[in-house]
């Protein structure tokens, strides 16, 4: 009898463990459902399973290598599943979704939220100060979303308290998130900002749409996106090389004069603007510090500078030379040809990502006029005299 009772436990055991090892088996060699394509940006990938979706993060800085990856799961279906939720955070770091209550340390990734229709998902922002919208800024005011203080630093029991889902911040080489990796809370690593195409970084709201349940919006804001800016580009077909203006960005700070190279997303942004870039043809997608003497010798003959400043004040002619007297020596100077964006009183930083479409329109007004008449700008103005 007892002998009996001994094969039957381990016959039951043995088809206990042959049912485990086929599911998990079944599990390990399951296949995507579906791939969402992305056309512009190269830093992620986005996959579809049965329960789950599966967002792989590509190092930025090694290319061959996956940062991270994350598992969104609905509540929903992660709920009564034990199991499933075991099986799923080996895979990546979960995230259950849609997110409710989001740390947002970057204002870019806070205005896609608020874009997506999701403010009141987001319970607290970092360095509100660089914020523009007036809708966020409200929030703040009223206390429904909290000023965490630094993205470096942030105020991490005020992210425990608010009983935060998830932190979406912006990665950088060789960087760690302090005490806010201790408290257990995702950390979503958006690296939109080092795509080196605009579209590609306005792609990203795909998955920042998925995060809050707004797949199909997100789709329609990047589709729009898309279909406004090729629109814009094709303007420029029309346009010969020879009648492309000159054009130099930004201004010295300390010793060096940075300049966006002709691979970054920026040089390809005013390429597409119909300008002749004068650093097109430096290679990469980073800035390259110059020598005053050297932007001088190479774009003096510049049609137009175009730079951005922050201020509560205008800037103007005055004020540059008050900076620096050489100033003067540039051709757009004398032509009063130079165009400045405040970065304190526009949204170019929040829509740079997600509307490069607008900022794209805004050039071509100034080195193409004809091609949009009656157009009203958004972010680059006259300096003032």
């Amino acid at each position: 009898m007892h002998k009996l009772l001994h094969i039957c436990c381990f016959v039951a055991i043995a088809f206990s463990l042959l049912g485990t090892s086929c599911n998990t088996t079944q599990q390990s060699n399951e296949k995507a459902l579906a791939t969402d394509t992305m056309y512009y940006a190269k830093g992620i990938d986005i996959q579809y399973f049965d329960n789950y979706i599966k967002v792989d993060i590509k190092d930025p800085w090694d290319s061959l290598k996956i940062r991270n990856s994350y598992i969104l799961a609905e509540k929903s279906i992660l709920k009564d599943n034990p199991g499933l939720k075991t099986f799923l955070s080996e895979k990546g770091q979960l995230v259950t979704i849609p997110v409710n209550k989001a740390a947002v340390y970057t204002s870019v990734h806070a205005s896609m939220i608020e874009q997506l229709g999701c403010i009141e998902s987001i319970c607290g922002v970092c360095e509100p100060q660089y914020i523009t919208s007036e809708a966020i800024q409200a929030r703040i005011a009223n206390g429904n979303i909290s000023d965490l203080g630094l993205a470096t630093s942030p105020n991490v029991e005020k992210i425990l308290e608010m009983q935060t889902e998830i932190i979406i911040a912006s990665p950088y080489e060789n960087c760690n998130y302090g005490a806010a990796e201790k408290l257990g809370i995702p950390i979503i690593e958006a690296a939109d900002y080092m795509e080196g195409l605009s579209l590609g970084r306005s792609e990203w709201i795909k998955f920042i749409g998925l995060l809050f349940g707004e797949r199909a919006k997100a789709d329609s804001i990047f589709a729009d996106t898309e279909a406004s800016y090729i629109n814009l580009k094709n303007l420029i077909s029309s346009i010969s090389d020879s009648d492309k203006p000159k054009v130099i960005l930004e201004r010295k700070y300390g010793q060096s004069w940075s300049v966006p190279s002709g691979e970054s997303y920026i040089g390809r942004l005013h390429a597409d603007a119909g300008a002749d870039y004068v650093y097109s043809t430096i290679n990469g997608a980073d800035s390259k510090a110059l020598a005053f003497e050297t932007v001088l010798d190479n774009a003096k003959d510049a049609d137009f500078w175009l730079l951005k400043y922050g201020s509560a004040n205008t800037f103007s002619y005055n004020d540059l030379i008050k900076e620096y007297l050489p100033y003067s020596f540039f051709d757009a100077f004398e032509k009063h040809h130079i165009y400045v964006c405040n970065t304190m009183t526009t949204s170019y930083y929040e829509d740079l990502t997600l509307h490069p479409d607008w900022i794209l329109a805004d050039l071509i007004s100034i080195y193409h006029p004809q091609l949009l008449p009656g157009y009203q700008p958004r972010y680059y103005f006259p300096m003032a005299e």
